[in-house]
């Protein structure tokens, strides 16, 4: 993989040639160098060592696998080939149709077979192989047999190299968590990967909050869960998402309340949205994983809440094993059984306690008390007014 590409959770790759069965023929005498040239037990014969060639052995083809994050790719000097009398037309993957190509580089040939990870498996690509840590993917470089008249004579080449992927990866990030440092580099031998939460603002996912939010009551939370190197690889599959009121995720202290349970919706307002289209979409379907809910908060404090989630990483073609089961018979099947999960927390959030505006208080409270004092104080001089109004014509009559 490029080192220029910018790594953090987790997916770097593993690479090694395998296998190479073609051997080059060198002058016995010129045989000195048991890392370039491997002698017969008779010491009639010498061939070179896999990946030298000439008479002399003292020409390395510069054999190079290659696993980038969307390509798989293997390449060798042309010298190299044409030393074995194998041109390029006669280079392809176990499917012919799966050609090899010339590439000059730094004003060096070589022949070099790149294929898309969309294509593995049309190119001839042997079935993933896979635990609970890696995922394996290995192809074959072949080339034709020249035939002269009924015979053969010069070697077939078959190179057979593998890339390796990390599975699962652990991620945790730090708290409160905003868009430039909401990913944590782990690092486990020579295996990277990058998985992302982050809350947007809208339904558009197209502003992140930069600070830890602040979201009023039943408004809509959106979320993001995404493997952002490398992007668009593995499928990505949500398994649990609950929130506590504390950053700790496994607190036995205070208020639970789970969003997603086994990769199923456990709360009544969580959607899951399309990250393509934008409409209603499923976890487990694609690299990105969005969703909402309403917002809430618990009933006693602190009222801030603190979001988790495991995640768990699936190889491109395993859409059976990521999409959850949620049937509500077989909701509890759904989840794999492997002991390792990423997990991944966001907070804190925060809870707008909207304040009641000035107006309103006046309406309910200054006002009606203001009516009930004005309207007494008409009743009394009413009264009086009454009472002086009855003393003066008793006062008359008299």
């Amino acid at each position: 993989m490029d080192s220029s590409l910018r790594l953090s959770v987790v997916l770097v790759l593993l690479f090694g040639l395998t296998r190479h069965s073609v051997d080059g023929i060198c002058s016995v005498e010129h045989c000195t160098d048991s890392k370039r040239c491997v002698l017969s037990e008779d010491q009639r014969r010498c061939k070179c060592a896999m990946g030298y060639y000439s008479d002399q052995c003292d020409k390395n083809a510069h054999i190079k696998v290659m696993c980038g994050r969307d390509y798989i790719a293997i390449r060798a000097v042309e010298d190299f080939f044409k030393y074995h009398n194998v041109p390029l037309e006669s280079l392809h993957l176990p499917n012919k149709s799966c050609r090899a190509q010339r590439e000059v580089i730094d004003d060096v040939p070589f022949y070099i077979s790149r294929i898309s990870k969309d294509k593995y498996v049309t190119c001839g690509g042997k079935p993933l192989e896979k635990n609970f840590t890696h995922i394996s993917y290995t192809l074959s470089l072949l080339s034709d047999p020249q035939v002269s008249g009924n015979i053969i004579r010069d070697p077939v080449i078959k190179m057979a190299y593998t890339c390796v992927y990390p599975y699962m990866r652990r991620v945790s990030l730090p708290f409160p968590v905003v868009p430039f440092s909401s990913e944590k580099v782990m690092r486990v031998d020579e295996l990277d990967a990058t998985i992302q939460m982050m809350l947007y603002t809208d339904h558009t996912y197209t502003k992140a909050f930069s600070s830890a939010p602040t979201i009023e009551l039943r408004d809509k939370v959106y979320v993001e869960v995404t493997v952002t190197e490398p992007a668009d690889f593995f499928l990505l599959r949500v398994n649990e998402c609950w929130a506590t009121p504390s950053p700790q995720p496994n607190t036995t202290e205070g208020s639970v309340h789970t969003l997603l349970l086994n990769g199923c919706v456990n709360d009544r307002t969580v959607s899951f949205i399309n990250a393509s289209t934008g409409q209603s979409g499923r976890n487990g379907e694609s690299s990105t994983i969005r969703y909402s809910f309403d917002m809430f908060r618990f009933t006693a404090e602190p009222h801030n809440l603190y979001l988790h989630c495991t995640v768990q990483l699936c190889e491109p073609d395993d859409h059976k094993s990521c999409t959850p089961n949620c049937n509500s018979i077989s909701k509890r099947e759904a989840v794999r059984a492997d002991p390792v999960q990423g997990l991944l927390s966001y907070g804190p959030i925060k809870i707008e306690m909207p304040e009641r505006p000035l107006s309103s208080i006046l309406m309910t409270v200054v006002l009606p008390v203001a009516c009930v004092w004005t309207v007494g104080f008409f009743l009394i001089i009413l009264i009086t007014v009454a009472k002086a109004g009855s003393r003066r014509v008793a006062q008359m009559e008299h």
